[in-house]
């Protein structure tokens, strides 16, 4: 783990506050009738715009990742390449961004509903939502990760849901992937890490309404549900410091998902 000073947190919270910014033009054009493609040239623009770099855009693959956010609707869990689709009343839908900005990098992620949801689909975004929340206040109070993960699992399962477990969050700084690796279930498998002072982390809870299984599209991008029952994505980027967790991709007065 590459632990941050205050002042380098301070550069990251100017990554996060642009990236709130984004998140912003992207949800306002959230409607029935728009395409995920339309939504990305936002998204895309204003970045640049701000003189920032889209992090995902170009990201290595069997085929580089073609766009600025990743947009993925109703069973799509992550990496859905934005297109000519349509969102239609009752979707869900995920849009998933990163920025680098004077060289700090920021991501962050969150489900929204188009128009009216059913249910259980509102169910299924506050159970995600929910996770991260406390996982954000967990850091003041928690010293090793496992001890929030675990209830992150216990919370989500008593929802009747399934985390999904082959995607994990990840520390941040100016790598967008850094060390450690972070899940959203207690496991024995993948390192353990203490919750200290100057770590970065990108906490995204991924939780399906179904089975925790997925399958990668053909596309070699887009992670789906196996059973094709909807996902919910929840991220912010957050610093533990002297004074407790700090959401750096929020709004400017502490606003936002999982607040």
């Amino acid at each position: 783990m590459i632990l941050k000073t205050d002042k380098e947190i301070a550069l990251m919270r100017k990554a996060g506050l642009l990236l709130w910014e984004t998140h912003q033009q992207a949800k306002t054009l959230v409607r029935e009738g728009i395409s995920t493609k339309e939504i990305d040239f936002v998204v895309e623009d204003y970045i640049l715009s701000n003189g920032a770099e889209p992090l995902f855009k170009g990201v290595p693959g069997v085929v580089p990742f073609p766009a600025s956010a990743c947009i993925s609707v109703n069973d799509e869990i992550v990496h859905g390449i934005p297109s000519e689709r349509t969102l239609v009343a009752g979707d869900i839908v995920s849009i998933d961004i990163g920025v680098k900005l004077n060289g700090w990098c920021a991501d962050a992620a969150a489900t929204w509903p188009v128009g009216e949801i059913s249910a259980d689909k509102q169910k299924l975004l506050d159970a995600t939502e929910n996770a991260l929340r406390y996982a954000i206040k967990a850091l003041a109070q928690k010293k090793r990760w496992t001890q929030i993960s675990r209830k992150m699992q216990e919370q989500i399962e008593s929802c009747g849901f399934s985390v999904v477990e082959d995607l994990l969050g990840h520390g941040i700084g100016r790598g967008l992937w850094e060390a450690p690796e972070i899940p959203n279930f207690y496991c024995t498998f993948i390192d353990d890490f203490k919750i200290e002072k100057g770590a970065v982390l990108a906490i995204e809870p991924m939780v399906n309404m179904g089975s925790k299984h997925v399958a990668q599209l053909n596309d070699h991008w887009t992670i789906v549900t196996r059973d094709k029952l909807p996902s919910a994505h929840f991220e912010h980027t957050v610093a533990v410091t002297k004074n407790g967790p700090i959401v750096l991709t929020c709004g400017p007065d502490g606003e936002g998902w999982a607040m």
